[in-house]
């Protein structure tokens, strides 16, 4: 049942509700059959209601209530006539009453009500509101008066509140310090609320909670502090419930209140409480821990101000607390994630570790398979050319066919093997561009003339449109790798073109630096395949059986060493109509990538004067350089001038002398043997006259007479670095003019002797 709005709600002094009270009563007196019933008559237990009397009459029920408010000596006064609001009122009595007396003074007043005569009703309630508001209209200057000094106190009071609640919440705000803020708002409530004793208990456990601040008005009072109690995680207690929902416990006589509780009786005498507050920390919604305030020397009565102020505070405490209970976590999280970072960091580098390990003995591995695989190439190369051109006697043409697929293969086979061992340098970041100046058109050329044979073999048109300016032909770079990045492309465009297609080199100039454009009209690349062109070991045609050979290297490599020289390159092509591939590479200062300035204009033009000067064998060399480049080179120049050349990279004696060359040309600086201790050797086997021994070195290693070097004295002749064409024909010429007639080297035959 819900009680109807009160006839009469006003905010008056204390005094004026004792008037009203005191009328109320000579109103009971002055009407036999009539029941007064105030909080004097009963003991309400656990029931706390504001100020209250009740007056049931024959004709009339009255309720008059006085509530504390902020203001001491200052009530709230709700005077009702509504029987229903007064019935509802008593049924909370009876239900508070913890004795048989004390229920007969509320079932008399129950049953008075009953009988009241509603329709009487009106004229009765007219003459007792007439007599009531004729208290409140006497002189109330005197209540003002005397209120004044009230007022002041209870306005000092609400700033000093409000400014504890200041000092509580920018303390909570500043710091995230639980155990400061928690002991300073301790000590600050107890000296506010003047009281003996201000506890502040955590439930530490199921069943369990423990004082873990304490604020003492004097040494006096018995501390408490670490105090564990068993009764307060009762979690089906009725305190643990009022608490756990948000209510304050709030007890002016704890003797005659809680003197019956064998639990709460025996703390009581213990710690001389005689009141006490008791007020809930909710953490997000969880009963976290209770303030507690004690009244040790008398009863108290608790004014609202006082438990409303400790609820403020208990809110933001349990602000606080969720707040360090948040950075709590933070930090756990945080030191899980430096463990995490630390652990991953700790495997990155392990992981970095091996793979450089694993990169280092790649290269290892590499450069001693790029070296045990070159060497007997080289010498399969190299006497197969030497077999084709002049060889010991007549060859069938089955024989010259197994010779030519002999060295086709061991061409391919090295050509595999320096790919690879390039991308493994260019990746490993330890690739060089060895610059130098040459012709834009002569390179190109070069390279045309060097893949004519190939093209035709397949049927196919090589043509070229170069479109430079003899002023702009000059271009600073590495003559091999730009070579070689036009090779790959063209021979890639004439492997993928049928027979009796086009295939173009276009070269010009401009700002940006020197273009280079091959274009074919052959098979094309679908549009989704396009984006695996330069990917290392990717073949577009994945099938097992699959028409074109190769490894998918040749792209790879070509972007690598275009973006060597800082330049870019780029793919337009149509399926079934043609592939356009552009290679930009930027004009760079000589300071950026200069190294050793070489001649290698001559391969070009002066190799084809050369061919048509020497149609005969001149005499057999071996040549024996680490140096692929040089190598080349001489063998280009010394083969086009009608020598038959053997390329070694490692110096075996037994193998040159059974070779029986005329003479035999080593670079000074080898990686697999030394120069000087091979031409000693070599010098015990056969004289000046039979073989002539040649050293390549700088000029800078030579005397200053330029006729004899540092410490070889089985030398014949010297041949200079860098490379000129011309000079070093004219020594290899003037070397084998001294020679005598030809005998047969016995050097093989002592070898084995020997072993």
């Amino acid at each position: 049942m819900t009680p109807s709005l009160p006839t009469f709600d006003r905010v008056l002094p204390a005094i004026v509700y004792e008037q009203f009270a005191m009328e109320l009563a000579s109103q009971s007196v002055a009407t036999p059959g009539s029941i007064i019933l105030s909080q004097d008559d009963i003991n309400l237990g656990s029931f706390q209601p504001p100020w209250f009397t009740v007056l049931i009459r024959p004709d009339l029920g009255v309720l008059l209530q006085g509530e504390e408010t902020d203001l001491a000596g200052v009530y709230r006064l709700q005077l009702t006539f509504d029987s229903e609001a007064i019935a509802h009122f008593l049924a909370r009595l009876d239900q508070a009453t913890p004795g048989q007396s004390q229920q007969r003074w509320v079932y008399s007043a129950q049953n008075a009500l009953a009988k009241t005569d509603q329709h009487s009703q009106g004229t009765a309630q007219a003459q007792v509101t007439f007599r009531l508001l004729n208290i409140i209209s006497t002189d109330l200057s005197t209540y003002s008066t005397s209120c004044q000094p009230m007022v002041r106190t209870a306005l000092d009071q609400r700033v000093e509140r409000e400014k504890l609640l200041h000092q509580v919440t920018t303390q909570i705000r500043q710091s995230l310090e639980l155990p400061d803020i928690l002991k300073t708002a301790v000590d600050r409530i107890r000296q506010f609320l003047q009281v003996d004793r201000l506890l502040l208990g955590q439930f530490t456990g199921l069943d369990t909670g423990t004082i873990t601040y304490e604020s003492l008005s004097s040494g006096q009072i018995e501390s408490v502090l670490g105090l564990t109690d068993d009764c307060w995680g009762d979690r089906q207690a009725a305190c643990w419930q009022r608490l756990a929902s948000g209510d304050l416990i709030a007890v002016a006589d704890m003797q005659a209140h809680y003197g019956h509780s064998p639990c709460l009786g025996n703390l009581i005498q213990k710690l001389k409480i005689q009141a006490w507050l008791v007020v809930p920390i909710l953490v997000q919604g969880d009963l976290w821990g209770v303030l507690i305030a004690h009244q040790c020397d008398r009863p108290r009565q608790w004014q609202p101000q006082e438990q409303e102020f400790l609820q403020h505070l208990s809110n933001h405490l349990s602000i606080a607390i969720y707040q360090s209970q948040l950075y709590a976590e933070v930090q756990a999280q945080k030191a899980i994630l430096e463990q995490r970072v630390t652990e991953r960091t700790q495997a990155l580098r392990e992981a970095l570790i091996s793979m450089q390990s694993a990169h280092r003995v790649k290269s290892d591995f590499l450069a001693t398979m790029s070296h045990e695989l070159r060497t007997p190439l080289t010498c399969v190369i190299g006497m197969s050319a030497t077999l084709l051109r002049w060889s010991l006697g007549p060859l069938t043409d089955k024989q010259r066919h197994y010779l030519q697929t002999i060295h086709d293969s061991g061409t391919h086979l090295l050509e595999l093997i320096n790919s690879i061992l390039d991308l493994s340098q260019v990746e490993s970041g330890r690739a060089r561009l060895n610059c130098s100046e040459f012709s834009l058109t002569q390179v190109s050329q070069q390279c045309l003339r060097l893949l004519q044979e190939q093209s035709r073999s397949h049927g196919i048109e090589l043509r070229s449109q170069i479109l430079i300016s003899p002023s702009r032909d000059r271009f600073w770079g590495d003559y091999h790798r730009i070579q070689q990045i036009l090779l790959n492309l063209l021979s890639n465009a004439i492997k993928f073109t049928p027979s009796t297609g086009t295939v173009i080199l276009r070269v010009w100039c401009d700002d940006s630096g020197v273009i280079f454009q091959v274009e074919d009209n052959g098979i094309g690349i679908p549009e989704h395949l396009q984006p695996l062109l330069f990917q290392k070991f990717q073949q577009l045609d994945t099938s097992y059986g699959r028409t074109y050979a190769g490894v998918g290297l040749g792209l790879a490599l070509t972007k690598q060493m275009v973006e060597l020289h800082q330049g870019t390159i780029g793919v337009s092509s149509s399926e079934g109509k043609g592939t356009l591939f552009t290679v930009t590479l930027p004009s760079l200062p000589r300071e950026s990538l200069g190294t050793e300035t070489r001649s290698v204009d001559v391969p070009g033009t002066a190799l084809a004067i050369l061919e048509e000067a020497h149609s005969s064998p001149e005499g057999r060399l071996v040549l024996i350089d680490d140096d692929d480049e040089n190598a080349t080179l001489i063998c280009e120049i010394l083969t086009a001038a009608g020598y038959q050349v053997i390329w070694m990279v490692d110096a075996e004696i037994k193998r040159i002398l059974e070779l029986t060359p005329q003479g035999v040309i080593i670079t000074q600086h080898l990686a697999s043997c030394d120069a000087q201790e091979v031409m000693t050797r070599l010098r015990q086997y056969c004289s000046p006259a039979q073989v002539k021994l040649f050293l390549m070195t700088n000029l800078a290693d030579l005397d200053r007479d330029n006729t004899t070097f540092k410490g070889y004295g089985a030398v014949d002749g010297w041949l200079a670095l860098p490379i000129h064409p011309e000079q070093l024909l004219d020594q290899i010429t003037a070397g084998l003019s001294q020679l005598g007639p030809r005998e047969p080297l016995q050097g093989s035959e002592q070898i084995r002797a020997r072993r």
